[in-house]
């Protein structure tokens, strides 16, 4: 059933993208709607808190401090998604805290009433399984990646991010990522250190392949990266 919603592109449908016109409804109606600035903290980390969250619109990161304060992105939400939904039904803190890296426009709904409407339909609940079953699948993917080299990871990391996100130049030069990135940002994805990063993305610098800005990244040349990822 996770695998049964898929999009035109053959990614995994996203929460809202699973869902009938039917259930939307319903969740629209259940919830609070809320816009957001840019850079603003929603969801704390060890917070007590039993709701969960829809991104309507926009991009989130979710980050992790740790007890000797170093703090690390663990991951990029984007529209559709759903947030928080483990600590939310689980009524467990929060281990992670999310903020909002552009403008986003968001659904907040307790887990009780949440758990009412999935209950009514199979629709909504099949949804549910499958963001559960694709975040299942992302830390497996994270576990076993981790033994590639950075530069393969890295080049992974910024064709995905060119897929779900990127903005071609309007004179073809390349695809822009559309988000405020920092190399701590990206460090923190590919679960390397910010030295590391800086000294991969130098040299792709030097080669042509990239340009960066602060916290601005173009993909000037996606073969080369692809080259670099998968061996092509």
């Amino acid at each position: 059933m996770a695998d049964a919603h898929m999009t035109g592109s053959g990614r995994p449908a996203t929460f809202w993208e699973a869902l009938v016109p039917a259930d939307r409804a319903a969740l629209l109606q259940a919830a609070t709607r809320a816009s957001l600035p840019a850079d603003e903290q929603f969801l704390t980390q060890g917070e007590d808190s039993d709701h969960l969250v829809v991104l309507l619109r926009g991009w989130v990161k979710v980050v992790a401090q740790s007890h000797a304060g170093y703090r690390a992105l663990l991951a990029l939400r984007g529209p559709g998604e759903l947030l928080g939904e483990q600590a939310g039904l689980e009524r467990r803190r929060r281990s992670a805290s999310l903020l909002t890296a552009t403008p986003a426009d968001l659904l907040y709904l307790p887990a009780a009433r949440f758990q009412a409407l999935a209950r009514s339909g199979a629709g909504m609940a099949a949804a549910l399984e499958q963001t559960l079953s694709q975040r299942l699948r992302e830390a497996d993917l994270q576990r076993t990646g981790i033994t590639e080299p950075v530069p393969v990871r890295l080049a992974a990391l910024l064709l995905d991010l060119a897929e779900r996100c990127g903005r071609p130049e309007p004179d073809s030069t390349g695809v822009r990522i559309a988000l405020p990135l920092s190399q701590d940002d990206l460090a923190g994805l590919v679960l390397s250190s910010r030295r590391t990063v800086s000294r991969v993305l130098e040299q792709w610098r030097k080669q042509g392949w990239i340009v960066t800005g602060r916290q601005s990244l173009l993909i000037r040349s996606v073969d080369r990266l692809k080259g670099q990822a998968f061996g092509e």
